[in-house]
C-alpha cells in the first residue's frame, strides 16, 4: 500500500495547536512538504522547527478575515506547488440554537465555509495541473448527529459537508478527491474550552463532565489528535486515490447512524 507523500506538498490549515499540528506532524512523516497556516507567526515558526524533513514553509492568514485570507494565500503559494490542502478551523462556542445571535451564524458561515472556499479555489488548478489533489476538510460528527448544546457549528458544519460533497463530485474528473473527516470528543483546546463552560453552566467538575464524554464512545475515553490525524494522513495518500466524497467519522463508535 503506497502511503508515501515524497515529493508532495500538503497544506495544512489551523495547524499550530490540536488536530493541524498532528497532522502536519502526520503528512511531514509521509514525506511531504508543508505550508503550515494559522494567525500566529510564533507558534508557526515553533511548530515548523519541529517538523521531520527540510522543506517546510509557514504564512499567517486570519480567517476571521476571508479578504486578507484571499490576497495573502494567493500571493504566497502563486508560484507553488499543492497536492494536498487541510482545511481545519475552530469550531464556534457553543450554545442552544434558539438563543444564537445572527452575527453568531454569519461569523461562521464566513470561517469556515468560505474561508474553506478561498482556499480550495487558491489551489485546485495546482491540483489539476499536478494531476493530484485532496481536499480533506476537518468538520464534527455533528454532520451526521447534531450534538447537544453546539448549535451554530451543528449549522454550518453541515453546509461545509454538503459543499464538500458538491465539489467531490466535481473535481473528481481531474483526480482531486475532497473528503471530510469528522472527529469526535478529541483533547483539543477547543475540547477543554466546551468542558470548562459547561463545567461553569452545570456547576459539576471538570473530571466528571470529561468522563461523561469518554463514556459516549463504545471505547469509553476521548480520542488523541493523532489519531484522528492518521486518518487524514490515509486520505491525502496515494493508497485512497478511489474514496471520495465520503464522511469518515473517527470517534471510537459514538455516532449511532452509519
Amino acid at each position: 500500500m503506497d502511503l508515501s507523500l515524497q515529493g508532495k506538498t500538503a497544506v495544512v490549515c489551523g495547524s499550530t495547536q490540536g488536530i493541524g499540528m498532528a497532522t502536519a506532524m502526520e503528512l511531514a512523516n509521509l514525506g511531504a512538504n508543508i505550508i503550515l497556516v494559522a494567525r500566529n507567526e510564533e507558534k508557526l515558526k515553533t511548530v515548523a522547527s519541529k517538523l521531520p524533513g527540510q522543506n517546510h514553509t509557514y504564512v499567517s492568514a486570519d480567517f476571521s478575515q476571508p479578504n486578507e485570507l484571499k490576497t495573502t494565500i494567493n500571493a504566497f503559494l502563486a508560484d507553488k506547488e499543492v497536492h494536498v490542502l487541510v482545511n481545519n478551523t475552530g469550531g464556534p462556542a457553543g450554545g442552544p440554537i434558539n438563543e444564537a445571535k445572527e452575527d453568531e451564524f454569519l461569523n461562521a458561515f464566513s470561517q469556515h465555509l468560505i474561508c474553506n472556499h478561498i482556499m480550495m479555489q487558491a489551489v485546485r488548478d495546482k491540483m489539476i495541473a499536478a494531476k493530484y489533489g485532496r481536499i480533506i476538510n476537518i468538520i464534527s460528527t455533528s454532520v451526521k448527529q447534531p450534538l447537544d448544546g453546539l448549535g451554530v457549528s451543528n449549522t454550518i458544519r453541515g453546509a461545509v459537508a454538503n459543499w464538500s460533497k458538491t465539489l467531490a463530485n466535481e473535481l473528481g474528473q481531474h483526480n482531486i478527491t475532497v473528503n471530510n473527516v469528522l472527529p469526535g470528543a478529541t483533547d483539543t483546546v477547543r475540547l477543554k474550552s466546551i468542558v470548562e463552560n459547561k463545567a461553569i453552566k452545570t456547576g459539576k467538575a471538570i473530571e466528571d463532565i470529561q468522563q461523561q464524554m469518554a463514556n459516549a464512545s463504545p471505547m469509553k475515553r476521548i480520542a488523541k489528535p493523532e489519531e484522528v490525524a492518521n486518518a487524514i494522513a490515509f486520505l491525502a495518500s496515494p493508497a485512497a486515490s478511489y474514496i471520495n466524497g465520503i464522511n469518515v467519522p473517527v470517534d471510537g463508535g459514538r455516532t449511532k447512524s452509519l
